[in-house]
């Protein structure tokens, strides 16, 4: 058996907020509560499992997606919707802007848990 990431759980100080800002971002659907856990299924088998955290004392994570061209511009028109600055890179010396590295498109943005999020069409 190959090894394969099965899920991945995403603390964030309420994790109904979270999780839903990255499903409609992305273009996906809330799955059902499982314990304390709401997930976000992927493409890939992948779930992200969002986890109520008010501590605050979770660290910010990076978290990419790999989308085709298509789905890059409807993600990418919902992320100019909400008003959030968006830039080209992950230093954040390009805000306003999308990075077309390996050919592709890409840009950077923060989810309300202070994640910092990742689209791109291009590996």
């Amino acid at each position: 058996m190959a090894v394969a990431l099965h899920h991945t759980i995403v603390h964030a100080p309420n994790r109904r907020v979270s999780a839903e800002f990255v499903a409609d971002i992305l273009g996906l659907a809330v799955g059902a509560e499982v314990g304390p856990f709401l997930p976000v299924p992927l493409a890939n088998g992948v779930t992200l499992d969002f986890a109520t955290d008010q501590s605050g004392s979770f660290a910010p994570q990076h978290y990419a997606f790999h989308l085709s061209e298509e789905e890059f511009d409807a993600a990418f028109t919902r992320i100019r919707a909400t008003g959030r600055t968006y830039w080209a890179d992950p230093s954040q010396e390009h805000p306003g802007e999308i990075n077309h590295r390996n050919g592709g498109r890409g840009v950077y943005f923060l989810d309300p848990a202070g994640h910092f999020l990742e689209i791109l069409t291009q590996p």
